[in-house]
């Protein structure tokens, strides 16, 4: 099953409001609250049926994305 453009783009900007929300002084570097972002990353991807078996590798990027957008928001 292939996710259409406007899916993809809810999935994208509610992934971007979730990083905000949980992103923390210093979130990066505590593991409960990195392993929390991961777990509404993952009840997001699958509210919108994504690929259970491209799952883990779309959780690990966006954790990837998130490190970089709290590195250029404290730069």
């Amino acid at each position: 099953m292939e996710l259409g453009d406007d899916v993809l783009k809810r999935i994208a900007q509610e992934l971007v409001d979730v990083v905000r929300a949980n992103a923390t002084v210093d979130w990066d570097k505590k593991e409960q609250v990195r392993a929390s972002l991961r777990r509404h990353i993952r009840r997001l991807l699958t509210k919108y049926h994504y690929p259970p078996d491209k799952q883990e590798t779309a959780v690990q990027l966006v954790m990837q994305q998130a490190e970089l957008l709290a590195a250029g928001i404290a730069s």
